[in-house]
């Protein structure tokens, strides 16, 4: 369990402060106060946000995984390797999420350039904001029979 680890987040919101020009912190309270002034903000302090969530869950994991460690004589018991088998899963999440971080960094990144970005640019500002799903509950029938099946049958 190196320091390593914290690095990666380090570098990233470095990364990130660099690329906006001001503290992660700063850049957190803009994007709350006005969620679609930059969608690349937006989307970059989300997955930080997830990115440092998941570096919190990984560095329990190894806590925990340390701590059994210790009162452990010479062989590896099934709950001490659950526990292992939890940190691989902690650094899987979060070397993902750190991936995606990087991408959404770099503006060269595949996928970034070309056709089918900029289709995709067309397509995500033509689209109406709003809910991609109803957000009230369905107007009740209008007349109710005594079985309660309603009028349409």
């Amino acid at each position: 369990m190196s320091d390593d680890a914290d690095d990666v987040v380090g570098v990233l919101t470095e990364q990130i402060e660099q690329r906006f020009g001001m503290y992660i912190g700063t850049l957190k309270a803009a994007v709350t106060a006005a969620p679609d002034a930059n969608r690349q903000a937006t989307d970059i302090v989300r997955w930080h946000g997830l990115l440092t969530e998941s570096q919190t869950v990984l560095e329990r994991a190894e806590d925990d995984l340390l701590r059994a460690l210790e009162k452990q004589p010479n062989e590896v018991d099934d709950p001490t390797m659950d526990l292992a088998h939890r940190v691989n899963a902690a650094v899987s999440t979060r070397d993902g999420r750190a991936m995606v971080v990087r991408w959404l960094l770099d503006p060269d990144a595949p996928g970034k350039r070309g056709p089918a970005a900029d289709r995709l640019a067309r397509l995500n500002r033509s689209r109406r904001p709003g809910p991609a799903v109803p957000t009230s509950a369905p107007a009740r029938p209008a007349t109710a029979t005594a079985t309660g099946q309603g009028a349409l049958r």
